[in-house]
């Protein structure tokens, strides 16, 4: 692109103006997705808050959008997005980046899985100094997508028509979409999704009157530096999976021959780590200690008896839930992970294995990495899919279930749920006990950070199976990683009876109650479909939103200054709140459909972008509705809009969950994206009487983005009540919209 707007040879035409708009489009969804995965991966604490990094997003493209006056040049784009690479590349920087994540731990009403060190003022310190990096990589991501925006805002503003361009628009976000989800499905690593990235950024070189050279330069380092950034120095095997970064380091050379020689020192994103070395081979899940492959082969254990604790032999957590049933001839894992509670089950007679794990990657490191082999025996099933996606299409009963340690390190696509929030729900054990045999035993093991979260699983569990689990904390070892375990079965007699039926097994049941003294008063509240959140005390907004959101706050106030958009927002208008009103209430749309398609499809990387593509489906058919049906009435579309959130809030679909797979997808497919189809309508009809289209997009934008952050109530409220407050945000639209033939002009920045 030339630095002109209109170029060397006059006004561009309107096809060139519609393909600039779907390459950028594709470019910009296809570059927040890359840096929403990856930031979050390396960056461990944003894996638990994503829409942190979406959020941002959306205010770099929605402040650009007010400043598309101003020339597009790549350059600004390139230089911000230069330093957060080499920032993550180079080891100084990114340990101390890396560090976020402990900085933020000392918070109690949010469980991190990062350990708290600070101490006395150390506690105020930390945070802060966490917020300060936050908002220095806030910043290197506002300033990414401000120049997106900028060129957004100004294309869909010269473009004579505005249908044509929206779609233009929505279809280039969809390939964007479906680019990412095929480099996800390749598992590719970050270098090549930057390489990507780079590869359409060359249609732009020299935007602005800049070196074609320079702009070329640097995005070769742009490339070079991520391929740095994503080596591992002494890991054999790193891979990017569609849900988490795996990395692999192989123990056996360095073994510990003790108990008391059990812990290594190696370098994980060049900090010096020390772990408990369980098993033959490490698995670092996003840069954290989440797994290992332990070889419980009797003549291994024999012959390592201080590895291997001879009083436990025979009853790690991973035989112990075959073990409690007389005759355990199918079995169910979910949360399957590389292979050792299929193992287990094998070793003490199990005919038939089920193993569900929702990681093509770990499932692959599985089949190549653990020594028992368990994913190569013929009685073992392995099925890829999400826990919960299992349990409602499943026509087998199983003698035992064994949950594995499904603690998850990433959360889902637009939600707050992390991807194990759905299998731990009183509706998801309801459905696991419809798949036990009579006299089947169910054993959940889980790594119990906090007493409220042992005490909502106790608790959902008595619900659910009538009686007390039978509880323990298994110890960390050479047998595994150790957690609590909770046992239910027909009833509690029975599962202590086959406790004391093994030899040895209820004096260690014993000891190991006696170091750790489990209570459960039942009073924490209980994760449901409607309120998953496991990993919170009660229902509140944790202390840490607040903070991120004065940071984003503080963020908007620099970009305002630094934009001279101050006349942007004091001209907001009549316009910019109905925009405002049409932006929020979309995202927060989307984040339902998100959210009801994990419980009732499953939580699988597969929906999401399934769900999410469709809804841009749905808004390409609300254009052709609005280009065909030019003098369409809205009021009977707000109508049907309203009317049809009210009736997805009144709806539970879980109902359809008996549906055959297929025909689920397609019924509960329509559903959700029915909305969509009048919302698409209401917006595009809206765009096109705007004046300014560039900052109509910039207060829709700005919507977006309190969408993300107002999706936060629902630590309070649940899930389902979003669809009320969408309702509501819709009302405000249709009463803050312009007249027809009277619109409100919201003059953009000069």
């Amino acid at each position: 692109m030339s630095s002109s707007p209109q170029g060397p040879a006059g006004p561009p035409s309107d096809s060139r103006l519609t393909r600039t708009i779907f390459l950028i489009s594709a470019l910009g969804l296809f570059l927040e997705l890359l840096l929403i995965r990856w930031v979050s991966t390396e960056i461990r604490i944003f894996a638990y808050l994503q829409n942190t990094v979406l959020v941002v997003c959306f205010l770099g493209l929605g402040m650009g959008c007010w400043d598309s006056r101003r020339p597009f040049v790549l350059r600004e784009l390139l230089v911000p997005l230069t330093i957060l690479v080499a920032l993550l590349a180079i080891p100084t920087t990114r340990v101390a980046l890396g560090e976020i994540s402990n900085l933020f731990s000392g918070f109690d009403d949010l469980l991190i899985w990062s350990p708290a060190s600070a101490q006395g003022w150390g506690r105020l310190l930390a945070p802060a100094v966490g917020l300060l990096l936050t908002f220095l990589l806030m910043t290197l991501l506002w300033e990414t997508f401000v120049p997106v925006g900028r060129l957004l805002g100004k294309l869909l503003s010269d473009h004579p028509h505005t249908i044509h361009a929206y779609s233009a628009n929505v279809a280039g976000s969809l390939v964007g979409i479906w680019l990412f989800v095929l480099a996800s499905a390749l598992h590719l690593p970050p270098a090549a999704w930057f390489a990507t990235f780079a590869a359409g950024a060359v249609f732009f070189l020299g935007a602005g009157g800049r070196s074609k050279f320079g702009d070329a330069g640097l995005l070769a380092a742009i490339v070079l530096s991520a391929a740095v950034a994503g080596y591992e120095a002494g890991w054999q095997d790193v891979r990017w999976t569609p849900y988490q970064k795996l990395a692999v380091r192989d123990l056996t050379s360095n073994a510990p021959e003790s108990a008391e020689d059990n812990n290594l020192s190696f370098r994980l994103r060049g900090e010096r780590r020390v772990f408990h070395a369980v098993g033959d081979t490490f698995n670092a899940v996003n840069n954290t200690g989440c797994q290992a492959t332990v070889d419980l082969r009797p003549e291994t254990v024999a012959a390592n008896p201080g590895r291997y604790p001879p009083a436990q032999r025979g009853f790690s957590q991973y035989d112990l839930p075959a073990k409690l049933h007389p005759n355990p001839q199918s079995v169910l894992i979910v949360g399957a992970g590389s292979g050792n509670d299929a193992a287990g089950a094998l070793r003490n007679g199990a005919r038939r294995v089920v193993a569900v794990e929702i990681d093509p990657g770990i499932i692959e490191l599985g089949r190549k990495y653990h020594p028992e082999r368990p994913y190569a025996d013929p009685r073992v099933e392995v099925v890829n899919d999400d826990a919960r996606s299992y349990f409602a299409t499943c026509r087998d009963t199983f003698d035992v279930i064994a949950f594995g340690l499904l603690d998850s390190h990433t959360t889902t696509a637009m939600t707050n749920a992390r991807l194990d929030h759905y299998v731990y729900t009183v509706e998801s054990l309801a459905q696991a006990k419809k798949l036990l045999k009579p006299g089947g035993i169910a054993v959940l093991s889980f790594e119990v950070a906090k007493p409220y979260v042992a005490d909502r699983m106790a608790t959902a569990l008595e619900q659910v199976f009538g009686h007390k689990p039978v509880s323990f904390r298994v110890p960390l070892n050479g047998y595994g990683w150790g957690g609590v375990l909770f046992v239910v079965g027909p009833d509690e007699a029975t599962v202590r009876h086959r406790i004391a039926d093994w030899p040895g097994l209820a004096a260690l049941v014993a000891e190991w109650q006696a170091a750790d003294r489990l209570t459960f008063p039942g009073t924490t509240k209980l994760a449901t479909d409607d309120w998953p959140y496991i990993y919170l005390e009660k229902p509140t907004i944790p202390v840490l939103y607040y903070l991120l959101a004065g940071v984003l706050g503080l963020l908007f106030l620099r970009g305002l200054r630094k934009l001279q958009s101050e006349r942007v927002v004091r001209a907001w208008g009549k316009t910019g709140t109905h925009f405002f009103f049409l932006g929020a209430a979309f995202t927060l749309l989307e984040v339902q459909n998100v959210s009801k398609a994990a419980v009732v499809l499953g939580n699988t990387w597969v929906v999401n972008a399934v769900i999410i593509s469709g809804v841009m489906v749905m808004i390409l058919l609300a254009n052709l509705v609005a280009a065909r049906l030019p003098r369409l009435p809205l009021a009977p579309v707000y109508a049907l809009l309203v009317a049809s959130c009210l009736g997805l809030y009144a709806l539970d679909l879980s109902t359809f969950a008996f549906l055959a797979y297929p025909t689920k997808v397609v019924v509960v497919g329509l559903l959700t994206s029915l909305p969509m189809l009048f919302s698409g309508i209401v917006f595009v009809r809206s765009f096109a009487d705007a004046d300014w289209k560039d900052a109509a997009l910039g207060a829709n934008l700005m919507g977006a983005l309190a969408g993300g952050v107002l999706q936060s109530v629902t630590f309070v409220t649940g899930i389902q009540s979003l669809l009320l407050i969408v309702a509501g945000l819709y009302v405000g639209a249709l009463l803050s919209r312009p007249r027809p033939g009277n619109p409100v002009p919201v003059p953009a920045v000069e």
